[in-house]
């Protein structure tokens, strides 16, 4: 590797092509840049390689085509969030992302092809690595406003009255679900 640090092949190599288009290593955490540059995701506890995996974990344990990975994105960030101040968390998912990368004859697990991806996560499913990362994509990823209008939900309506009074007769979406 040239001072300058990782060039673009190696990058690709280690990291997969579909989550990522670019990223920087700083200190021990990275910054990764969305391939059409409209998101970042910055991290202080996990390397590129590690949050790139979790971020592919994100889509694949909660895959909607709707959500680009800036979702998936802020979830890894909150993972990070954590782990930074959590070093049990921070191990427990760097040592997750090296069983899952360890399981694959030594193949990285962002470079499976989709239903190898997700034959490995069900082989791990009962752990506490599937079951920390699930937990915390279940409870951020549906409780996020933003995420809601992809979906067009509009949210809480009990202080407008309830279902009733908004929109009770307005399924016009579910045709989309």
């Amino acid at each position: 590797m040239s001072q300058k640090g990782m060039n673009r092949r190696q990058f690709l190599q280690t990291s997969g092509t579909a989550v990522a288009g670019g990223a920087a290593a700083i200190g021990a955490g990275a910054v990764l840049i969305g391939p059409d540059g409209a998101w970042a995701l910055g991290t202080k506890a996990f390397d590129e390689h590690t949050a790139l995996t979790l971020l592919g974990v994100c889509r694949e344990m909660y895959p909607h085509d709707r959500l680009g990975d800036e979702y998936y994105a802020r979830l890894v960030e909150g993972l990070d969030a954590k782990a930074a101040g959590d070093p049990g968390l921070a191990k427990l998912l760097g040592d997750g992302v090296a069983g899952l990368d360890g399981a694959n004859g030594g193949v990285t697990w962002v470079a499976l092809g989709d239903g190898d991806k997700l034959a490995a996560l069900k082989q791990i499913e009962s752990t506490t690595f599937f079951q920390t990362v699930r937990g915390h994509v279940v409870t951020t990823l549906y409780n996020d406003p933003e995420v809601w209008r992809q979906f067009g939900y509009e949210g809480s309506s009990w202080e407008y009255g309830g279902y009733l009074e908004r929109g009770f007769n307005d399924i016009a979406w579910l045709k989309d679900a």
